[in-house]
């Protein structure tokens, strides 16, 4: 990309930092503190913010500062999110529920199939398109980040496609909150939480203050939650490194689909990390502020991707990836809804998947508080979090699959 002058230059190292790190923050605080940009999402001010500055020449659109938030800061908020991932955990405390959230992770990769077949020949680089959205609308943001690092997608398709998603977004969270407010689901569907609500009027609604509450975080938790994410890293960067160099990537068909399961960095950060946890459950779980250290760390990753962009590009490319989530949103809630009325599964615990498999675990938990469903908070953060783990092994697949398909 050609580099204009801007105001600030890009080896201009620690205000370049201080602008990362610092717009994060005030998009978190944002976020959490007004409801208007609740609304808007922290992840969609916070690229905002990157690219008015950019495109008003006030930053640079290339800096090794924004390589090193690809190379260092998001392999880094990946083991940080998954540390709550105990396998054996989510199975033993939310099983019932697990099976509707791999229902309607089917959904996700019924649904991107469909939609690049449709849009295939509308969309340049669809193929990375699908893969992020589909590993992002399996687990969450830390999904769709990995997906763009590992493929080295191009900053301005990262952009548009983040732009794209969180606009959807925001119509797919309403479309939610309306349905139980639907006579046809509350008349089809199993619906206990809600009509516990409806018979306790009396209860405390201030839910989300008393859930939401500051976590007891001391300084070995960060010591170790910080250093341990390093060590992760590090040991599955090694060794995907040494997988790849050892198999050869065309001797046959198994070879070549386990050199790209073990010798693939993300694959093996995933796995690794996974395997660690459940091995070793007690030492994460005496971990705290992990998750809130990994989700700043991918708001670094939602600045950064907003600093290329073009405006232009995004208004002519915006629009059409916006169908193309639609279609993979909306066929995830035919085949959630459908299959978890088959199951006899209650209408909140279909919602509350669905919203953990397209919007990610701690949209879903939001929602649960916001609207008092309180039983299900920890099982779909629980589960929820399996997306995490599965959502980088759907994003590489899919996009194997759609190079085929090209």
């Amino acid at each position: 990309m050609e580099e204009a002058n801007s105001l600030i230059s890009p080896d201009q190292t620690w205000i370049l930092w201080a602008f990362l790190v610092g717009w994060a923050a005030i998009s978190i605080v944002l976020e959490n503190k007004y409801s208007w940009a609740s609304k808007i999402s922290g992840a969609i001010i916070a690229l905002l913010g990157a690219l008015l500055l950019a495109n008003f020449q006030v930053i640079p659109l290339e800096s090794p500062v924004y390589d090193a938030v690809w190379s260092y800061i998001v392999p880094l908020s990946i083991p940080l999110l998954l540390f709550s991932s105990n396998i054996v955990k989510i199975w033993k405390e939310s099983g019932r529920l697990l099976i509707i959230f791999l229902i309607s992770s089917i959904g996700t990769v019924a649904g991107t199939v469909a939609a690049f077949a449709i849009f295939k020949d509308l969309i340049p680089n669809l193929h990375l398109i699908g893969a992020m959205l589909s590993a992002s609308y399996t687990g969450g943001g830390v999904n769709f980040a990995a997906m763009a690092s590992r493929f080295e997608v191009p900053g301005e398709i990262v952009s548009y496609t983040v732009v794209a998603d969180n606009l959807l977004m925001a119509v797919y969270i309403l479309i939610l909150i309306t349905i139980p407010a639907i006579g046809i689901f509350r008349k089809n569907f199993n619906t206990p939480h809600i009509d516990e609500i409806e018979q306790n009027t009396g209860s405390d609604t201030n839910q989300a203050a008393s859930y939401w509450k500051r976590k007891d975080v001391s300084l070995s938790d960060i010591a170790m939650a910080v250093g341990t994410s390093f060590a992760i890293v590090a040991a599955s960067f090694t060794l995907s490194d040494f997988f790849a160099e050892i198999i050869p990537d065309d001797a046959n068909v198994f070879l070549t689909i386990l050199r790209g399961i073990i010798g693939d960095n993300y694959l093996m950060l995933t796995t690794l990390t996974l395997l660690l946890v459940t091995m070793f459950p007690k030492y994460f779980d005496n971990i705290n502020g992990a998750q809130e250290i990994g989700t700043f760390l991918i708001y670094i990753f939602f600045v950064v991707i907003g600093v290329p962009a073009s405006v232009v590009l995004i208004i002519q490319n915006a629009p059409l990836i916006f169908f193309f989530a639609a279609v993979i949103v909306l066929i995830n809630m035919i085949i959630s809804f459908t299959f978890g009325k088959l199951f006899k599964f209650s209408l909140e615990e279909i919602i509350l998947t669905s919203n953990a498999n397209i919007g990610g675990p701690t949209t879903a938990a939001a929602m649960a508080i916001s609207r008092g469903w309180v039983k299900l908070v920890g099982p779909i953060l629980i589960v929820g979090t399996l997306g995490y783990i599965i959502g980088n092994y759907i994003g590489v697949g899919l996009h194997s699959l759609f190079l085929s398909m090209m």
